[in-house]
């Protein structure tokens, strides 16, 4: 059951895996199951409810019903599978942005941009706990190689995730951009999306939404191409 949710995370929406999956008590008495997977469904949970930061070894192991050696057999150290069940988070994450964006077949190219962003930052408040892990897994990351290495890692996948939505909406338009450009704008959409966190974590009000992003985007590019011609 546990390898078979967490596969599903890949697919399932965020909130169904956070606010759904992580809510229901962990069976300690299942030991049919790996270790593995009850030490990242307990780290999911942790991170729910009491942050990176506060999460000490003692609580997963105490959520996952396992011991302590088993979180450096299976992971390596207390950040490392943290940062797993972050990866794990922004990768269900992922899917539903990417789900919202073509749940409409006769969407065009900016309708789906437009989703995207909705799905984005319009649900900061309900990602908040996530959010806040996140932010709070970079001190470490910069300290360490191997957290850092993990994270960069994560950046790459949601990258690549990113670049695939960008080439699958342009082909939906009839049209074509190279994987290159495609790429770079991932990369710049993911740059807005981790500042924007960044700044509702400080000062929600002052974040603007989806739709606002939109029409500034729309705005400038009308600006640049009429500068340009």
């Amino acid at each position: 059951m546990w390898s078979a949710v967490i596969r599903a995370a890949r697919y399932a929406s965020y909130t169904h895996v956070v606010d759904v999956c992580i809510s229901t008590p962990i069976d300690k008495s299942n030991r049919q199951e790996g270790n593995r997977e009850k030490l990242l469904w307990a780290a999911l949970a942790c991170l729910r409810e009491k942050g990176y930061a506060r999460t000490t070894a003692r609580d997963l192991v105490a959520a996952s019903g396992t011991n302590l050696a088993s979180i450096g057999y299976h992971y390596g150290s207390k950040e490392a599978l943290l940062n797993e069940a972050i990866a794990t988070g922004f990768r269900a994450w992922t899917a539903e942005v990417e789900r919202t964006a073509f749940a409409a077949e006769s969407a065009s190219g900016p309708d789906r941009l437009e989703r995207s962003l909705a799905a984005t930052i319009d649900r900061f408040q309900d990602l908040r706990p996530f959010l806040v892990s996140f932010v709070e897994a970079f001190p470490q990351a910069v300290r360490s190689p191997e957290l850092r290495e993990r994270m960069s890692a994560a950046y790459e996948e949601a990258r690549a995730a990113g670049t695939a939505m960008v080439l699958r909406a342009v082909e939906a338009d009839g049209m074509t951009l190279s994987r290159e450009h495609a790429e770079t704008l991932s990369s710049l959409l993911i740059a807005v999306c981790d500042g924007l966190i960044l700044q509702w974590l400080l000062d929600p009000d002052r974040v603007p939404s989806s739709h606002a992003v939109m029409e500034t985007f729309v705005a400038a590019a009308s600006s640049f191409t009429t500068a340009r011609a």
